[in-house]
């Protein structure tokens, strides 16, 4: 999938006065203008936010082996040598280094031509890595997006596997002036990360999405670059599914930041060299949070952090390291609010800073990225709603950029579980996002152009799958469909599949999201409701929704 950026110029820092920073952000100038200009309160905490952010943007945690081709090269020529005329030309080698050395240290004396074989030599070397690493080059600019309460910018890392938000209310700045509500991509560079490290206390600090961007008479200008970059549908899949993911139910628990501490502080002093490599949480109801490290069976009390569920669990999550991506938070937030989805399923930290929040999300595991195998946005309210409808309700969030669903639906005078559903959709299509700091729906457009759903929804058949049983095959008998006094629905039926009868169940609450599932069938066995649900429980709940349509 192909992204077109236009910058006009580039992102910048100015540290040029010693009483002054002044940030500047080149946006992207194709979008709708979205502009906003205010000087830092909390200088500190928002550099430490931002340069977190920065860790998620670098961070690949994917094996990487060694490229030993060269090396076995040169071990074959080494073979084919005459060691005894080696020795006899050592005096011979001797001499001629010694002219090499003269000759080099004329040409570091040419200070105009002393650079020359280093930039020939780095060609190279940036050659070398398009070839063998292409994926370095993949570097998705952050996205950054004005609301009327907040700013708040959104990065994935490499690897696909973590999700970084960091939202800054206006609290954060002082002499805000005029700002234009909307999303749009920055340029966001290494430098500009550098320069960041160097913000102060003693140092007045402006932030500006700059609005001359959008003043562009010409594209001839020498300051408006064009940047087209062709990234994979995982990059986009991704954004996606992390959004699915922060809308479904969760258990959820407070820590305090030196509790966090403790958790890196263990990882940092220990290294695993074999499996399991998982880090459970046992949640007992008015007790501390306890987490177990294995293989080496360390457990980590938390004394600061009591878990107030109504019921005891244990948690298992793995790709456990990526947490470090919190360790510049620790000294500046209040308590991290985590969300954990269950055993082998993405998690979110939440990062109290006060007038400012840090939401990161992680997958299963590291190898388990967002857009491979988790069909989280399957899971998400599937209520059928028609297109008008939709746009009824895209309309009035747009209106006030930000709201929650009950308020919506009173606003609207629409059935909540129709908002949802409606909600649920364009957050698929990357056009809102579910805060989950504030736990609010909020606008925001991944794209300048509508996303190719027919690629990006669905990359797994399960769904197109279960489409062709429910329609084509009519292969669904729902044997139960109970709603209990909480609104929670519990669905059983039987599915017909390749001359083989699957006894399928669902759990579904009253935000028609699925929280649980079991089914005969070999995907479920295998992989449980990691990937997600198998084919034979979305056509059980297409079934039902059907059903419940056509009764109405």
């Amino acid at each position: 999938m192909q992204f077109n950026y236009a910058y006009k110029g580039k992102s910048a820092v100015d540290n040029s006065r010693l009483d002054t920073t002044a940030m500047s952000f080149a946006p992207d100038v194709k979008r709708e203008p979205t502009y906003f200009s205010g000087e830092l309160k909390k200088s500190i905490e928002f550099r430490e936010a931002i340069s977190a952010l920065h860790d998620v943007v670098v961070s690949d945690l994917r094996f990487h082996p060694k490229d030993k081709s060269e090396y076995k090269a040169w071990a074959a020529q080494q073979e084919q040598l005459n060691w005894q005329e080696v020795a006899g030309r050592r005096k011979e080698v001797a001499d001629r280094i010694s002219v090499l050395r003269s000759e080099l240290d004329d040409l570091q004396r040419k200070s105009s031509k002393r650079m020359a074989p280093f930039q020939q030599a780095k060609r190279r070397y940036f050659d070398y890595l398009y070839e063998k690493d292409r994926d370095a080059w993949f570097v998705l600019d952050p996205v950054i997006t004005v609301h009327p309460d907040e700013i708040f910018f959104e990065c994935f890392s490499q690897d696909e596997s973590s999700y970084g938000r960091l939202g800054a209310s206006y609290e954060v700045f002082q002499g805000i002036g005029e700002f234009a509500c909307g999303t749009t991509n920055i340029d966001y560079s290494q430098a500009l990360y550098d320069e960041f490290q160097k913000v102060r206390t003693y140092k007045s600090t402006k932030l500006q999405v700059d609005p001359s961007g959008f003043d562009v008479k010409t594209t001839g200008e020498a300051d408006f670059r064009e940047v087209k970059i062709d990234l994979p549908d995982s990059w986009v899949r991704g954004f996606l599914q992390v959004n699915s993911a922060m809308s479904l139910p969760a258990t959820t628990f407070t820590l305090h930041p030196m509790d966090v501490h403790n958790l890196c502080f263990v990882l940092r002093r220990h290294k695993e060299k074999a499996g399991p490599r998982s880090m459970r949480y046992l949640l007992s109801p008015g007790q501390p949070v306890r987490v177990v490290f294995d293989p080496w069976k360390l457990e980590i009390v938390c004394p600061r952090s009591i878990y107030e569920g109504k019921s005891a669990c244990e948690i298992r999550v793995w790709g456990r390291r990526r947490i470090h991506i919190l360790e510049r938070l620790i000294p500046i937030a209040r308590r991290f609010t985590v969300h954990l989805l269950g055993s082998g399923l993405p998690s979110f930290y939440v990062a109290d800073l006060g007038d400012m929040s840090f939401t990161l999300g992680l997958s299963g595991w590291t190898a388990n990225d967002w857009a491979a195998s988790g069909n989280f946005d399957l899971m998400a309210p599937r209520a059928d709603v028609d297109e008008l409808t939709k746009r009824r309700v895209f309309s009035g969030l747009r209106e006030t950029w930000l709201d929650k669903p009950d308020a919506l639906a009173s606003r609207l005078g629409l059935d909540r579980a129709v908002v949802l559903g409606a909600l649920s959709a364009y957050t698929q299509a990357g056009r809102a996002i579910f805060d989950l700091n504030k736990g609010v729906y909020r606008v925001r457009e991944l794209s300048r152009e509508p996303l190719p759903m027919d690629t990006l929804r669905f990359a797994s058949p399960r769904e197109e799958s279960a489409t062709r049983l429910v329609v084509q095959a009519k292969a669904v008998r729902i044997v139960q469909a109970a709603v209990d006094a909480r609104g929670v629905l519990t669905l059983r039926g039987q599915i017909k599949d390749k001359e083989k009868r699957f006894d399928s169940s669902l759990i579904i609450d009253a935000d028609e999201r699925m929280i649980r599932g079991d089914c005969a069938c070999n995907f479920y066995q295998q992989n449980k409701l990691y990937k997600g649900p198998c084919e034979h429980m979305l056509a059980l709940r297409m079934q039902h929704r059907r059903s419940a349509g056509s009764a109405s």
